[in-house]
């Protein structure tokens, strides 16, 4: 099937997943962490403090995930789309009420929960499930929304700061996540349904079978996986986390830094693209392994470079990889798992890199208040990386002869 062709048959599904990867950006840590000064400032709060906040209120949605996410194996997207996306406007209208410090931790739960958690959850699970040979594209096509808000999202808010006020702002991100609602009921209005779906064109995974999620815990792959699944939630989101004071750091303004995510975003787009393409050839098994090495080339340029241009380069690394990052892992759990179970084990992954998202700021921020700097701790970051390679190679190397 050619890939317009493609694109053509299936753009009322595809369009819904791209969706509702847009308006995950509400939710993920590159969007919030633009607000990072203006929140520290008017909350009273460290670097250390607000960090401790979003690692308990993300830690928080990261538990209740292991519960929520296997929901998408019972109701469809367009209900359970609904209901999320009416809770994410609820999360940001919070942010812009509220008064409170010690009430962040909730803000910060509910808005990575419905946002990061659930939203980005609901989509790919829905794309893994109704492609099969062409998953690896429709992965691809679907996670372009949060590429696209990472592209546009970060330089529009910091030059709408100048004249707007935050608070506004969030005010009118609830407004447009209610808005989305019936576009996204519209777009499903003739959904395949999770279950009739997954058992008329179901794949097997290891063995020959469907693994449920108790199963999957005993196994030992998952182990092998967790320090990959961990370290881009992590690292990725400490760095975007801790843009303000990154760009304190080397000197620069943050609107300086900001108009570098552009090109991150097309980089990680064309990655994200040709990793489908690839993943429907190849298989994941081929690919997977070695997919986070460019993110040690990334980090080690974020802590030794000290130009724009070093941080551009080490933007473009890092995006090989996070475009990757959409497609591979998403497809690693349908085919070496199966999809009759798909959410429940997809809710466990996702709540592992949602902890992994909730001890980057954390780690990274109480290590900035202890006099240990970013540039410092961004190198031992791409020391981690080649370790969480190392296990993804022993494991799926051992695991891929039993497909």
């Amino acid at each position: 099937m050619g890939f317009l062709r493609f694109l053509f048959e299936n753009a009322q599904w595809l369009a819904a997943g791209f969706l509702l990867t847009l308006l995950s950006s509400f939710g993920q840590t590159f969007f919030i962490s633009i607000f990072a000064g203006e929140i520290r400032e008017t909350f009273g709060l460290s670097h250390g403090q607000w960090g401790l906040y979003y690692t308990i209120g993300t830690g928080a949605s990261a538990a209740l995930m292991i519960w929520a996410g296997g929901l998408s194996d019972r109701f469809r997207t367009r209900v359970l789309g609904a209901v999320v996306l009416l809770m994410l406007s609820a999360g940001a209208l919070f942010m812009a009420l509220n008064t409170m410090a010690l009430l962040l931790p909730l803000v910060v739960f509910a808005l990575r929960f419905s946002g990061q958690g659930m939203t980005s959850h609901i989509a790919v699970v829905s794309m893994s499930r109704w492609f099969i040979a062409t998953r690896g594209r429709a992965l691809s096509v679907a996670t372009l929304g949060v590429t696209l808000g990472e592209a546009l999202l970060p330089l529009t808010m910091v030059s709408l700061m100048i004249t707007v006020s935050w608070r506004h702002l969030w005010m009118g991100v609830a407004g447009v996540c209610l808005a989305a609602i019936p576009l996204l009921v519209l777009l499903l209005r003739q959904e395949r349904t999770p279950q009739s779906h997954a058992e008329q064109d179901h794949s097997t995974g290891m063995e020959g079978r469907h693994w449920r999620r108790p199963e999957m815990l005993r196994h030992w792959l998952f182990w092998f996986m967790v320090p990959a699944l961990l370290g881009p939630a992590a690292f990725n989101t400490a760095f975007f986390f801790h843009q303000v004071h990154f760009a304190d750091v080397k000197g620069w303004s943050h609107l300086e830094l900001v108009a570098l995510f552009p090109f991150y975003s097309g980089t990680a787009i064309t990655a994200m693209a040709l990793s489908g393409i690839l993943l429907d050839r190849f298989g994941t098994a081929r690919m997977i392994p070695w997919y986070q090495l460019p993110m040690v080339a990334g980090f080690a340029l974020f802590g030794l470079g000290q130009s724009l241009t070093s941080t551009l380069i080490g933007l473009a690394f890092v995006a090989l990889t996070s475009g990757a990052n959409a497609t591979l892992p998403n497809a690693f759990w349908a085919e070496f798992y199966g999809t009759r179970n798909l959410g429940a084990i997809k809710a466990m992954a996702v709540s592992v890199m949602v902890l992994g998202s909730a001890l980057g700021p954390g780690l990274t921020g109480g290590l900035i208040d202890l006099g240990i700097g970013l540039q410092l701790q961004y190198v031992g970051v791409a020391v981690y990386f080649i370790v969480a390679t190392a296990c993804m190679v022993i494991g799926v190397n051992r695991a891929k002869h039993l497909i």
